[in-house]
Parts: C-alpha cells; structure tokens; sequence
C-alpha cells in the first residue's frame, strides 16, 4: 500500500511537471510576439501553473484516506486543463485575426515598421519585405456558409438575456422553435430546475435558444420565461437568446438530399444549423456541454450524476467523446467542450446532407473506425468513443413534433416508469364533487386519497370541483397540480380558487355570493399555490372554478392541503 501511494504521489509530481513545462513554453512562446500578447501571456501563465498547482497541492494532501478520491480529483483536473486549454486557444486566434492589421504597415515610417518587425518576431530570410509574406487563408464556417459574408451581424445573437455566468461544470443547451399544437418548454425548464439542488444550480447554465427570427415571438417568449424564472435569470442560471435572420441561408434554394421533400429537407438543416449557433455561443461557457430538447423530463440531482460519471471515465483513462444518457435522437448527449468544435465544424459541413443525430454517429466512425475491419469492430471501437450511461437521465415527453404533421411518440425504455400523480396525505373530506365529467376510474376522490390523478372530460365555464372538509380545519396553503407527463396540454386555464370560511369576513371583497372568496388561480404552468390568510379563520371547504371553457379534457395530478399544528 506505501509502494502504491508513493508511485502515486510520483504520477501527480509527474503531472504537475508537466503542466509547468507547457506554461514555460507558453511564456517563452509569447515573449517573442507582439507586445498587444503579453498580458494574455501572464493570465495564460496564471491559469496553466497556480489553478493546477492550487487543485494539485489541494489533492495531495496526507489527510486523503483513499486513492479512488485522488485519481477522481486529477480527472476533474484533467478536464478542466482541457477547458482551459480551449479559452486560451480562442485568445490565440482573436490575437491571430490581429495580425493583417500588422502586415499593412507600409505606408508608416521605417522606424514604426522596425519596431513593429520586432515586437512580433517577423523575420524574412530572403529580402522580401515582410508586407508581401502573406499567411494562409485557413477554412472557416464561411467556407461552408458564404451567406454569411453578407451581412457582419449574421453570427452575433440578435437576442440575448445573460447576467454572464461562465466557468461552470456543465452547460445546458435546450434549442426551442414554434410549434403548431402545443408548447413543451416551460413545463421542462420547470422540471429542470426541480431536479437540481442548491450546489448544482450554482455550477450549471441553461441556455435557452430561441431559434426563430420573427422577434414579436422571441420577445414573448423571453418574457414567458423571464415570468415564470426571475430568480434563475437573475442569478445566471438561465440564459436566452435568439439568431438574427441572416444566420440562415436560402431555403428555397438547399440542396435535396435524402430523397425527401423540401419541407423536411428546410427543417432538419435549419435544425442542423440552430445546433451550431447553440453549441458555438455554449462552448466557452463551461467544463461540459450537455444537448438537450425543449420536450423532456430529467431525474432528480442528474447534473451531478453525469459530472461525476464523466469524471469517472476520465479517471479510468477512456478517451470519449460522447457521454449518453439519454438513448432516444439527441438529446442527453455530454461533450466536453474543448472538444466541442469537432462536432460544430462537422454539422457546418453536412448541415444541407443528413440529420444531426446520423451526422454525429459519421463524425464517431470517421474518428475511430478502421475502413477495412468489419461492421462488428466498428460498433465495438465506437462504443469506446461513444459512451452510454444507464438508465438514462431523460425522458422524451412531447408528442407533436416541430415538423409540421409529425407525430412523435418514441420513449427511452432505460429511463423508468413515470410518476402521473404526486399522492399527499390530506386532511378528512366529507365529501369531493365535480360537474366535469369523470374519465373511467379516474375520480377526485381517489385522486384526493392519492390513489390515481382526476381526469375528466373538457370543462366548461362555471364548472366546480369541491372539497368539502368532514370538520373546519385553519387551512395555511395549498398546492394543486394540473395535467401531467403524458398529457401535458390537460390542464387548467383561467381557473381560479376559492376558500369558504365559516365565519363571514366582510373586509375581504374578492368573495362569491355562496361565500367563497378567491385565493389564488391556476398559472400557466397549470399549477395554482399559495398561503391562506391565517385571518379567514376555520375553513369549511376549498373549491376550483372553470371560468371559460376549455377545448382540451382535464387533469388534477397533485391536490396538497396543508392545515396548521394543532397545538
């Protein structure tokens, strides 16, 4: 166990040798060019020697009782340097987009341009003046898409709301667009944002891609979303933006491929495109990027499981490229983002050619698979790259697709059952009524026993659902859920609640003629909560009213009442 733990401690000197040998070279690298670099140089240095020196003295301390934890905190190292590594690089090419401004010195004096040749190291070995040594033009996105000459603004985000939070474990991307039914998206940014505890909203963003360009619907978007989530915009968990109209080419003029009609070949290579807008803005945000969709339900806490589960394969040496913790299309794929511009440069060149989720599965193949081994072997190399997790962290709920007339309603079978109702223990009923009809065995009883959810036919205006209590009770709040995962629209609109004390309280006004007065509605969500004025006294009953009619049937999946300790 000594020989062990000193061969180990021999690995971390090894590897922080390492990382100070790479910042030597970076310094010695940057003092040779321009003089615009070297503040870079020294935040470069910064980063590359005392963050890891500070994780590294921090691991090595003799207080550690297991080596497992070592090897998972130098993995977590690892992929952090791989961040790092990534941020400088993009540094090195804003300095690199500087230099034909230098090469366009020669209408300044001799001693300006000598002073500048030495700054940047330029040298010229046969006589040439170093104005007519021109760099190579390299391939960039306009190469694949030239329509973005057209306009400077077609890459900046016409839309943006960020408090700039940046440098956290994991970033969420969730890409939305219009769609003809029915609207998935705040039910699952809701669920997400559930799901995490205190530590994981802390180290996580969610960035919410609006990606569509009439700006009246981006806007309301924004606002839905701002309504529903102030505190999560406000401390940078969320983030939204929007594309400007010339990101896009010509639709009417792309390609077919595939054997598919125009109107599916426009969707998927928008699609295709929006992924690149998303995961380009994404990528210096943090450690990990995770794809999601704007239709999906995660587990409790699933941040910290596929941080931690990356960091394990990390450990264990497997270089991966693809994390998956979802088995349906794209969704729940983890990226590190240092290696993130493999998948964006590879969607930009086949973006008119295939979907995304084909495209990734070539962009695997091309990376691993040996063209003259067989199938069989190539399925066995991809899985080293492409790495699935189970059960999966997701689960694909919406049913109509963004493609207009496609009905999808694929499900991860590794994900597990579903709850549809949150059952509660209630104080005694007398008695629960509803004028809407009820769905089978559905009732509001059982639902109130927490033995399934009610679900009834469409209500009309002026129906009730009443909970009659055996005896008044001092109700404090309550929380009442409509619709649920597989049957997201069945909720309730324009539906208010209202609570019959047993005493007349005349000062309140928002009261009916049979002498409910009105607590709280439903939200767009479908969920209505809320506290009870502790001056209304004992309560007699709770009641739910319909106040205009509704076109789609209704579900209650979660009825709480909550009454005051009795002292």
């Amino acid at each position: 166990m000594c020989m062990r733990s000193i061969t180990f401690k021999r690995a971390i000197d090894v590897e922080l040798l390492v990382q100070l040998s790479v910042a030597l070279l970076r310094l010695a690298t940057c003092s040779r060019k321009m003089q615009l670099r070297r503040r870079n140089c020294l935040i470069m240095l910064t980063t590359s020697v005392l963050v890891p020196f500070s994780f590294i003295f921090f691991i090595s301390r003799p207080d550690l009782s297991h080596e497992e934890e070592l090897v998972q905190r130098l993995a977590e190292l690892q992929v952090r340097l791989q961040y790092l590594e990534a941020v400088y690089r993009a540094r090195q090419e804003d300095v690199a987009a500087l230099q034909p401004t230098l090469d366009s010195t020669a209408a300044l004096a001799p001693a300006i341009q000598g002073l500048l040749r030495n700054m940047t190291g330029l040298r010229s070995a046969n006589g040439l003046n170093n104005t007519q040594i021109k760099g190579l033009r390299m391939p960039s996105s306009f190469h694949f898409l030239p329509h973005l000459l057209d306009n400077p603004l077609s890459i900046r985000p016409a839309f943006l709301v960020s408090n700039g939070r940046s440098g956290v474990s994991v970033v969420l991307g969730i890409p939305t667009v219009r769609r003809e039914k029915e609207t998935y998206l705040l039910p699952t940014l809701h669920n997400l944002v559930e799901a995490m505890n205190s530590e994981e909203a802390a180290d996580s963003l969610i960035i919410v891609f609006i990606a569509e360009t009439d700006m009246e619907y981006v806007l309301q978007t924004a606002r839905l979303i701002e309504n529903q989530f102030p505190n999560q915009i406000e401390s940078g968990l969320i983030e939204i933006l929007s594309p400007p109209a010339s990101y896009y080419p010509d639709f009417d003029k792309l390609k077919m491929t595939l054997g598919d009609s125009l109107e599916r070949v426009k969707w998927r290579t928008k699609q295709n495109l929006d992924f690149v807008f998303l995961m380009t803005y994404a990528q210096p945000k943090g450690t990990f990027y995770v794809q999601l969709e704007d239709d999906i339900l995660a587990k409790h806490n699933f941040v910290t499981t596929m941080k931690n589960y990356a960091i394990e394969i990390t450990a264990k040496k497997q270089h991966w490229f693809v994390l998956d913790f979802c088995q349906l299309g794209f969704i729940g794929k983890m990226f590190k983002s240092a290696e993130l511009p493999w998948a964006i440069t590879f969607f930009q060149m086949f973006y008119n050619d295939k979907p995304v989720d084909w495209l990734l599965n070539y962009l695997i193949v091309t990376k691993i698979c040996n063209q003259d081994k067989d199938s069989k072997q190539c399925k066995q190399d991809k899985s080293k790259l492409w790495v699935h997790y189970k059960p999966s962290l997701f689960q694909h709920i919406g049913t109509h697709s963004s493609l207009k007339g496609k009905v999808q309603r694929l499900k991860d079978k590794q994900f597990g059952k579903v709850s549809l109702f949150f059952p509660h223990v209630n104080p005694p009923l007398a008695s629960a009524t509803s004028d809407i009809r009820t769905y089978k065995h559905y009732t509001l009883s059982r639902a109130y026993m927490g033995e399934t959810y009610f679900w009834g036919l469409f209500a009309q205006q002026g129906d009730h659902l009443t909970f009659t209590f055996r005896n008044p009770i001092t109700l404090t709040r309550f929380y009442l859920r409509s619709g649920n995962v597989e049957h997201l629209s069945d909720k309730f609109y324009n539906t208010t609640i209202g609570v019959l004390p047993v005493k007349n309280v005349v000062a309140n006004q928002n009261f009916t003629q049979e002498g409910f007065i009105t607590v709280g509605h439903f939200d767009s969500l479908g969920i209505a909560e809320g506290n009870v004025d502790p001056r209304l006294g004992k309560i007699l009953a709770v009641r739910i009213t319909v106040q205009s009619d509704s076109d789609t049937w209704v579900i209650l999946s979660e009825i709480h009442f909550v009454e005051a300790e009795q002292s």
